[in-house]
């Protein structure tokens, strides 16, 4: 890359052997793009497609770079008032199904002034021939180059894409440190499920959105376009997006640390700026009825279906479950909108599977009159229901057939998470070894084929005795499956447990790989015997990164940035082995990962994500984390007395606020609540109005 863009990283290892054959113009200098930077009726950048082409027969799966898919839209350059670039930091068949950056695009293009377009993280083979002729990240669209849009707007849903975001902003003409960005630049900003904690990207990007994106992405975009028209340079823009509930601007606030170096807290260091940063919630799915167009994609990708969320957020109360806990409440679809939405989609994408989403869907409370009216509707047809996320304890007979109309009754998923009723017990997941049994007993009696079955070791008290209880529970699930057929499968998928922020396991100790393996080890030597009885286990050494970001500080980010020199890249990926290039990077920058990661936290211990408010109590998260090792389990909050979380401060009683139609009540917002605005005043923030938080 030319000066103009930083420093960059080391070209990625020539995975096919095949050199460069031509080369391209250089970026222009930077100076010269506040031209294609303008408001309406700039011209376009020119397309990197001319110079990508040539070089495209000569890598890995070259149509996930061409776009080019049934609805995707492109806008004329000139005619939008504010450019977004929506990126996923992974592979385009990862990250082209992702819902959340498919409903935002849906969102922004809605809008007559806004123009949104997609890009992916290159492969590395296309990566080494792309900066060695600079050719810049691109937009799928229309193949623009990066550093031309005003919003580089990347999707966390894990911590694992670290370093491909680096590396993204690098190789699209941008310096990777927000510091040295000028209004020539595009802002970086990250939303999802990592951005609850994103002190370890502190120094990268522009600012961080927590919670729900249909509301917020348009305020920002108000924002964007008034600062564009008013010419305000880039420390004014920043301070403009500060002032978006649930925007948090890193370059405004400032680490706090005791005099042996341990962060004591993170506070704004400008007046008029809250001390608690609180999350978005989108009250009502009823107005938020995406996606409605929803992108095929050009190539295979890990789920090709049509996709709608069915309700959001979860009440179970799992406690190592970071999803579960920060998208509280939850919220429901009517019945009637769900099948609208799922009709129109089918009709428009040819899909032939239908995935109803959520993180528990059979616990929809209609979720018999949604999978039997959809099984009418689509009876006789190649097109068939899914729940990709079912809980042990909510499938039936009835919701089989419904699930089976078209007789595909290949597979089903479930999980567990822990083998014994103690470990349940302690991590809040209430399913009985006789739930489990049922269920199994129900699916191959009904002609499912193949049961998938999710487990964790290294899991809080845990003992030899709950890791053998994996397999033994896995061993009693496959005695029913050939009581049923010879040919009748069962598989154990087994994970390593990472501690996640905002949850009551924020407190605990990560297992050291070497742990990890051996109890891995335990789970095998007990199912060894059994023929067809699959045991699938994840890399012990997958997690050791995964849970140094999860609840690492800013000063973790000086630790990112050296991996990503040394050449890490898709972190999470089996093919890219980059778990030396780390224990390098950790190495070169002091950062000690059994300090942050292999270690018991105390009760009043800051962490890094305090002035980040997810709704929860802290407080209420410590005493679950307290009765979860006394081996206690707490009831789902939807149906038994409120436990005083946060999320929804003034309701005494979740169960007793009725429901109409199968949608849950509409929560009031935090600001018109006295104990939420007393809350927010004890932090010394201002308390949230309007509706943009439950």
């Amino acid at each position: 890359m030319p000066a103009a863009s930083g420093p960059s990283a080391p070209p990625a290892p020539d995975v096919l052997g095949v050199a460069p054959v031509v080369r391209v113009d250089a970026l222009p200098p930077r100076g010269s793009r506040a031209v294609h930077r303008g408001t309406e009726g700039a011209p376009a950048p020119t397309s990197v497609l001319a110079a990508l082409e040539p070089i495209l027969p000569e890598v890995r799966k070259p149509a996930q770079y061409l776009g080019g898919e049934h609805h995707q839209v492109v806008t004329p350059w000139g005619d939008a008032a504010t450019r977004w670039l929506l990126c996923y930091p992974d592979a385009y068949e990862v990250g082209q199904p992702n819902q959340g950056i498919q409903i935002l695009y849906e969102l922004l293009n809605g809008r007559d002034t806004a123009l949104a377009e997609r890009c992916y993280a290159p492969w590395l083979d296309l990566e080494e021939r792309m900066r060695a002729l600079d050719i810049p990240t691109f937009s799928l669209e229309q193949h623009l180059p990066l550093w031309a849009f005003d919003v580089l707007a990347v999707t966390l849903p894990h911590e694992l894409g670290h370093t491909n975001l680096l590396n993204l902003v690098d190789l699209g003409g941008v310096p990777h440190r927000a510091a040295d960005r000028t209004e020539e630049d595009p802002v970086v900003l990250v939303g999802g499920h990592a951005a609850f904690n994103p002190e370890p990207l502190a120094p990268f990007i522009d600012a961080a959105v927590m919670g729900d994106g249909e509301e917020v992405v348009l305020e920002i975009d108000d924002v964007l376009r008034d600062a564009k028209r008013a010419g305000l340079d880039r420390p004014a823009l920043l301070r403009a997006l500060a002032g978006v509930e649930g925007v948090y601007v890193p370059a405004l606030y400032a680490d706090r640390r005791t005099p042996d170096g341990r962060l004591a807290r993170t506070v704004p260091t400008e007046p008029g700026l809250p001390a608690l940063v609180p999350k978005r919630t989108v009250q009502d799915l009823e107005q938020w009825p995406y996606p409605q167009r929803q992108l095929v994609p050009m190539t295979e990708t890990v789920h090709e279906r049509f996709s709608v969320e069915i309700f959001r957020g979860c009440t179970r109360g799992c406690r190592f479950c970071q999803a579960g806990m920060i998208t509280r409440p939850v919220r429901e679809r009517r019945s009637a909108t769900v099948q609208r939405i799922v009709e129109e989609g089918v009709a428009s994408t040819g899909f032939e599977e239908v995935g109803l989403l959520s993180l528990s869907s059979a616990d929809h409370s209609a979720i018999g009159e949604i999978a039997h009216d959809l099984g009418d509707r689509y009876e006789g047809t190649t097109t068939s229901l899914s729940l990709p996320s079912t809980r042990v304890d909510a499938f039936n007979v009835t919701l089989s057939n419904e699930l089976a109309r078209n007789g595909r009754r290949s597979g089903l998923t479930f999980a567990p998470e822990a083998g014994s009723e103690r470990m349940r017990a302690v991590i809040n997941k209430m399913v009985s070894e006789e739930d489990l049994l049922r269920t199994a007993e129900i699916a191959f009696s009904q002609g499912w084929r193949h049961i998938k079955l999710y487990f964790m070791v290294g899991l809080p008290t845990e003992t030899d005795e709950d890791v053998v209880a994996i397999g033994e529970l896995g061993l009693k699930v496959h005695r029913i499956a050939r009581s049923h057929g010879r040919g009748n499968r069962v598989t154990l998928s087994v994970g390593g447990f990472v501690p996640k922020p905002h949850t009551p396991f924020q407190w605990a100790a990560q297992d050291p790989p070497e742990e990890i393996s051996r109890k891995l080890g335990l789970v095998r030597r007990t199912v060894r015997e059994a023929d067809g009885l699959r045991v699938r286990t994840n890399d012990p050494d997958e997690g050791v990164i995964e849970g140094l970001l999860a609840r690492g500080d800013r000063r973790v980010a000086a630790a990112v940035e050296r991996a990503w020199r040394l050449g890490a890249r898709f972190d999470g990926w089996h093919e890219v082995d980059t778990l030396d290039l780390w224990r390098r990077a950790l190495a070169e920058t002091d950062v000690d990962l059994a300090w942050y990661s292999y270690r018991e936290r105390g009760e009043d211990e800051p962490f890094p994500w305090d002035h980040l408010d997810s709704g929860l109590e802290r407080q209420w998260l410590w005493e679950d984390w307290r009765t979860a090792l006394k081996g206690e389990q707490l009831d789902d909050c939807r149906w038994s007395p409120c436990y005083d979380c946060g999320v929804c401060p003034g309701l005494s009683l979740a169960h007793d606020t009725g429901f109409e139609d199968g949608l849950l009540p509409v929560l009031p917002s935090a600001g018109d609540l006295p104990v939420a605005a007393e809350r927010y005043a004890s932090a010394g923030a201002p308390a949230p109005t309007g509706e943009g938080r439950a």
